[in-house]
C-alpha cells in the first residue's frame, strides 16, 4: 500500500504545476520577448542585455526546481519552449535587425540557420537526457549560442560601430554559433561541480576577482568569456583526437 502511495505522489509531481521555478521560466521568456521587441525599435543595447537576463534567468529555473524538490514534466517541457524563444528566435532576429538585414536573402538565411539550429539542439538534449556523459553537453548549449551572439551586439555597439559595418562579421560569427550548436563537440558542463563541499579560501578570493574582472567592462569581458568557451569545445574535441594518436610507451 505504502508503494502504491509512493508511485502515486511521483505521477502527482510528474504532473503537477510549480509556481516557484516556472515563475523564473517565466522571466527568461519575458526577457527574450523584450529582447525581439527592443531590436524592433532598433534599441540593440537593450536587447543584448535582455538575452543575459534570460540566461540568468534560465541557468535559476532548473536549481531552484531541484533545491524545492518541484521538478515537474511540465516544467521541463515549459523551459524547452522558453529557451526556443529567447535563445533562438531572440538572438536570430536581434542578429538580423542590427547587422544581417542588409546582406539581403544571405541575411535571413543566416538567422534561420541560427533558429534552425537552437530548435535542433534543444530537441536533442530533450531525448538524451540520461544517455549522455552528464559532463559534457554535446554541442554548444543554447544559452551559451545566445550570450555569443549578445555578446558580440553589445561590444560592437559599446565601441560606436553600426551592425551594417560588421555584418559579414556578423554572419560568420553567428553561422558559427548555430553549426556548434548542432555538431558533437563536447563543451564541459559545470554540472559535477558541487557547490556543497568546502572549498580553499583562495577559490573564493578568484571568484570575487572574476565578478570584479566583468563589472570592470561586462560587454568585453562577457563576450570574450563566451567565445573562449565556444571555442573550447574544438579544443577539447582536438586534445582527444591527437591524445588517442600517441603511441603508447
Amino acid at each position: 500500500m505504502d508503494e502504491f502511495n509512493q508511485r502515486k505522489s511521483l505521477n502527482l509531481r510528474k504532473r503537477s504545476i510549480y509556481l516557484l521555478p516556472n515563475l523564473f521560466t517565466t522571466g527568461a521568456l519575458f526577457a527574450g520577448f523584450y529582447a525581439i521587441v527592443q531590436a524592433m525599435n532598433n534599441k540593440f543595447e537593450y536587447a543584448a542585455v535582455a538575452i543575459f537576463i534570460a540566461m540568468i534567468l534560465d541557468g535559476l529555473d532548473g536549481r531552484v526546481a531541484r533545491l524545492t524538490h518541484t521538478q515537474s514534466e511540465f516544467g521541463a517541457e515549459y523551459d524547452s519552449l522558453s529557451d526556443m524563444v529567447s535563445f533562438g528566435v531572440a538572438p536570430a532576429l536581434v542578429m538580423y535587425e542590427w547587422a544581417l538585414k542588409g546582406l539581403g536573402k544571405w541575411g535571413w538565411f543566416t538567422a534561420f540557420i541560427y533558429c534552425a539550429a537552437t530548435a535542433l539542439r534543444l530537441a536533442r538534449f530533450n531525448t538524451n537526457i540520461g544517455i549522455v556523459d552528464k559532463r559534457y553537453f554535446q554541442g554548444l548549449p543554447s544559452p551559451a549560442a545566445a550570450a555569443l551572439a549578445a555578446g558580440f551586439v553589445w561590444v560592437i555597439h559599446d565601441y560606436g560601430f553600426s551592425g551594417e559595418s560588421v555584418s559579414w562579421f556578423a554572419c560568420v560569427l553567428t553561422v558559427f554559433a548555430g553549426l556548434s550548436m548542432v555538431s558533437n563537440l563536447p563543451f564541459y558542463s559545470f554540472k559535477d561541480f558541487n557547490m556543497r563541499k568546502s572549498v580553499p579560501f583562495m577559490v573564493i578570493f578568484l571568484a570575487a576577482l572574476f565578478f570584479v574582472l566583468i563589472s570592470s567592462y561586462p560587454p568585453g569581458i562577457l563576450f570574450a568569456l563566451f567565445l573562449c568557451y565556444a571555442l573550447s569545445g574544438y579544443v577539447l574535441w582536438l586534445w582527444r583526437r591527437y591524445s588517442k594518436r600517441q603511441p603508447i610507451a
